[in-house]
Parts: C-alpha cells; structure tokens; sequence
C-alpha cells in the first residue's frame, strides 16, 4: 500500500477503504512518460482541462476521447532555453491503456468518515520487453472534491466504453497444478488486479480429473463475459474442450460425430500457473501471470485454431496438438509415475522410453494446406488442381515420432516452439515425421528443440503445412514398456498413446486430426500482435 505522512494512511478509492488499490502497481514518475505516438493520435474532441500535480509539477492537464495529455507550468523562460523545451514537453496516455480509475484518499488514525481527498488514480497497462505487460498507476493530485469528482465521473464513462473488456468472469482453480502453487498464484497475483478493474468473479476450484468438463456442462454461464482458466496445460485444454462442446450442443450438433463444429460462445483466459504452460506461453509469446492476467482485463482478444480428433467414425476431443510415437509413449510412463514431481517425472520418462527406442508401422495421410493466395493463382493459370484442392498424400513406414501442431507449443524446453512456423491462427498444423533412425541421432533431434539450432535439418525429420492429418499403425498392438516385469505398462495392450495437450489419448485405430480456423477466442495477444500492441507505454 502507498504510504503517506506520518500518522496518515493513502489509498486510491472508489467508495471506501474496501477498495484500496494493490500494492502491485507502483506509481510512475511523469517524466517516464513520454509518449511516442504522433500527435494526431492525441486527437479528438475535449472533454475537460484543469490543473493537477503530477510528479510534483502542477500540471496543465488535458482530457480528450482518446488521450489524457498534460504539460508542465512553467513561469516565463528566456528566450532561446532550449532546456526549458526539454522540461516542458507535453506527454500523454491513450485511455485505451487504462483499466481502472479511484479516487486517491488519505486516511489517518483518528479520522472518521470518507478521509482526505488527494486526488484521481489511474490504473495504467504497460507494455514492457519481450512481450511483458506491467500494471502501474498515475497520480493526479488536486484536493478539490467538486473538481476530482468531475473528472473522476468522466473516466469513468470513457472507460465503460470499452465493451470488450469483461465485467464479470467464470474463475476455474485447479489447486493441484505445479505444486500446488495455482490457489497462491491467483489469490496473490491475479485477483487483487480483477478486483481493482472492478471485474467480478465467480470461483470454483476443481476437485478431481474431469470436474471441471462436468461443471461447464451444466453451469449457468450466462453472466459472465468470459471463462478464465488457472492451472497448466491439461486444465487449460480441459476447459477449452468444455467450452466447444457446450457451444456444440448449444447449437443443437451431434456430437458423437463433429464435423464442422461452431465456435465458442464464450473467450477463456489462461493464467499459467502449470509446469510447462505451452497454451499459454504459445497465446502470449511468455509465461507470466501478472501479462496474461491484464491482456483479460484489458479484453485483447485472440482468435486461435482448434482441432477436432476422431476415430472410426466417433468424436474424441477438441485439441491444440498431439504427439503419437516417442511422444505418446514417454507421456504414457510419465502418468504412472504420477508420485514424481513435474520435472522429475518428465525427465524419467523420456529416459526411460530413449532406452526402449522403437519405431511404430504406419501410414500417415494428409491434406496439404493451399492457402487463398494459392488457390485464386491456380484459377488464374487454369490449373486442373484449382477445382479441388482435395489432394491426399500418404507417408508409409517406421516412424519415430509424428507430432501434430496447430500452435507454435512454445515451453521452457523449446524456447522458439515445437512448431516454430505455425502461428496461432493461420488455418494450418504443422505436420512433423521423425522416420527410424538410431538412438544417438534422435537424441540429437531433440536436443536442437531448446538450442537456437533447426532442429528440422535431419536427413530423417520431414515437415509439412497441413489441414488434415489421419495416422494409422499398422500392428495390431502398440509396444509394451515396462518399468518391471509384467506390471507398469506405458499402453494399454491393444491402445496406442497419445499425448493430446498434455493429456494421454489411448486409441485402438487410426486416428483422423482436421484443423478449424479459429474457432475459439482466447484472451491474449500474439507475439506478432504484440510488436504493435495498442499498449504503447513502454516506458519502464
């Protein structure tokens, strides 16, 4: 909590101590924040002009529909003191980067009632270095109740007007995520900020695998404006998967079979609180809690590809990817040692199924992706592929590994992203085949995933740009690792493992992967959206 004098207490209020801002956001000095829009970009009618102190300035302050400018007030200066232009310079904010505003109050020890008015504070997003956004405040200090209390109705007016940013949200908690740590994550980090945007919420913390499938089922959703995940990956698919199939039936589809599915009706925000959070570091190009927890506040929304996974006819889930081969078989041990921390279970698997190497028989078919640019050239030339651009093609033989990507699936072990050249919603998969090749070799393959090294240039590593991918082996049961003798089998005796966001997929046949084009909206902003983000303030 900012501190006043001696003997006094200062909070930033809306109607009472209950809404003390957080110790979070740490005030700004205002010569950090120059701005580095054109001046046009300040533009627009005006609403108000007073004076406030800002950074101990008295400050000519300026509100318009789309910026709050200020500028020093100087006495007369000398002519020619270009210092004194330097000083004077006048600074601005978009109000698009703020999220909240109170009003400042000191309190003291034997003081009643509402306490001394300071001033207005503003909630400000801050866009930081690769991709980080910071929560910070902007004090306007006047101690006139009838001056702030124009302003402060002001603001908050402009700011209703950002009908995208949510007002009431859905919290799903998954206390046994990474350690345990995901209920101190949110209550530390993540509600203190929702509170201060006045977002209100609605908790509920998972009790078992599947809880929260079965709760989005059957909650009433209609009150909120936003779904938003806490926990790793498998609770973050978990719940995107939920929030599919309710819209599915919400539409009135059969979902034993989904062919072309609908989008969500609600957007799910992703509070990376898991041990590798690839959804969500993919979603914000960085796993930090306090940069996703604003890009919900501030309702930046990002459409994301989703694939649908069936088999023989029948539905099995919504995905963002999987992994069948060395992957599936590797998450396959990893959940029978479910005693092992994260890391060690992880480390223990790949070891473990490194040294059972094996290839899997099958055939692999897929659709390659034509994009629309593609597509209006070969009308353009007359090419017979033009009225159709159902072209199949089928891979056969030992395979390593085969791993299905609609997201870059960017973690702490592959900085640049398992998928590197897949974007979050370009209407392809990355289709990645590691054929039979010796131990050595595919260690070599796997290690380049966390160097700045192409971990594709491997005479036995194929990729493509697809839609549509169908894997079927071709033996009639998929290996069998042990940890000992006739117990702790990675696969069940005729499933073959999948790895599916992080969640094992047991499948007896060929398996039938279709991306849809962004058919959910996730809070968040692309790594390339990022780079001209609407949060401009990088001035920290």
């Amino acid at each position: 909590m900012p501190r006043g004098r001696r003997g006094g207490r200062v909070s930033a209020l809306e109607g009472g101590p209950e809404e003390e801002a957080p110790p979070a956001a740490a005030a700004v000095p205002s010569a950090l924040w120059a701005s580095q829009l054109q001046p046009e970009a300040a533009a627009g009618q005006i609403l108000l002009r007073g004076i406030f102190e800002i950074g101990r300035s008295s400050c000519d302050v300026v509100l318009s529909e789309r910026a709050l400018r200020w500028r020093p007030i100087q006495p007369e200066r000398p002519a020619g003191d270009s210092k004194y232009d330097v000083l004077c310079k006048e600074e601005f904010i978009e109000l698009k980067d703020i999220f909240s505003v109170k009003l400042k109050r000191r309190y003291s020890v034997k003081q009643q009632g509402s306490g001394t008015l300071l001033g207005i504070t503003l909630f400000i997003c801050l866009k930081k270095e690769q991709n980080k956004l910071k929560d910070s405040t902007l004090d306007l200090i006047n101690l006139s109740e009838d001056h702030c209390d124009v302003w402060f109705k002001q603001f908050k007016k402009l700011l209703a007007g950002f009908s995208n940013r949510p007002k009431s949200l859905k919290i799903i908690l998954n206390p046994q995520s990474h350690k345990k740590e995901a209920t101190q994550v949110y209550y530390e980090k993540v509600e203190p900020l929702l509170r201060t945007a006045g977002i209100k919420t609605d908790v509920t913390i998972t009790e078992y695998e599947g809880h929260a499938l079965s709760l989005l089922k059957e909650c009433e959703l209609q009150e909120f404006d936003g779904v938003v995940c806490v926990g790793g990956d498998g609770s973050a698919s978990e719940i995107a998967h939920a929030l599919l199939l309710r819209a599915q039936k919400n539409a009135g589809k059969e979902t034993d079979l989904i062919l072309t599915p609908v989008r969500a009706e609600l957007p799910l925000g992703l509070i990376p609180a898991g041990s590798t959070n690839v959804l969500a570091h993919s979603l914000h190009g960085i796993p930090h809690v306090v940069t996703a927890t604003l890009h919900i506040i501030m309702g930046h929304i990002q459409p994301v590809d989703v694939c649908t996974f069936s088999t023989t006819g029948k539905f099995l889930r919504f995905g963002f990817s999987a992994m069948f081969g060395f992957g599936g078989r590797t998450l396959a041990l990893a959940e029978k040692h479910r005693w092992m921390s994260p890391n060690q279970r992880r480390d223990f698997a790949i070891i473990k199924a490194l040294a059972k190497l094996q290839p899997e028989d099958c055939e692999i078919s897929f659709l390659p992706f034509i994009s629309s640019q593609d597509l209006q050239e070969r009308k353009v030339e007359g090419s017979p592929k033009s009225v159709s651009n159902d072209q199949w093609q089928t891979i056969q033989g030992q395979i390593l590994n085969v791993s299905i990507m609609a997201i870059p699936c960017l973690c702490s072990v592959a900085p640049r992203g398992l998928a590197p050249n897949t974007r979050l919603n370009n209407g392809s998969m990355a289709l990645i085949i590691a054929r039979n090749t010796s131990r050595p070799e595919f260690i070599k393959h796997l290690k380049r995933y966390a160097s700045v090294k192409n971990q594709f240039n491997f005479p036995f590593v194929e990729t493509y740009t697809v839609e549509e991918v169908k894997v079927r082996p071709r033996t009639n049961s998929a290996p069998n690792l042990e940890e000992d003798a006739g117990r702790h089998a990675a696969a069940s005796e005729n499933n073959f493992p999948w790895n599916v966001d992080g969640d094992l997929v047991e499948v007896a046949s060929e398996v039938h992967v279709k991306l849809h084009p962004r058919l959910i909206n996730l809070y968040g902003g692309s790594m390339e959206e990022m780079n001209d983000s609407e949060v401009n303030c990088n001035c920290l």
